[in-house]
């Protein structure tokens, strides 16, 4: 068995499948990443919005949890995005 294959057992569409396997793949040891959408959007050939449906639906399975960051500032940073789930 491999490392994800609960992945392939939940009932997500595909859209989350590939933007769990882009995270999980980019995450630091912690489960940790913090790659901009535009980005994710760009590497997946997907439209920002559908990577942000991606990622409502990782988050209401309980396979991810992000968390807005700040710049010293004051001004918004990118999403950490942080692997919950398997």
């Amino acid at each position: 068995m491999g490392r994800l294959d609960f992945l392939y057992r939940m009932d997500l569409p595909h859209r989350a499948v590939s933007v769990y396997i882009y995270l999980y793949d980019r995450a630091n040891k912690n489960g940790e990443c913090w790659p901009a959408i535009p980005t994710i959007a760009k590497e997946l050939k997907l439209s920002q919005s559908t990577v942000r449906r991606a990622l409502q639906d990782l988050r209401k399975a309980g396979l991810l949890t992000t968390e807005q960051r700040y710049r010293e500032k004051g001004g918004k940073s990118s999403l950490l995005y942080k692997i919950t789930g398997n």
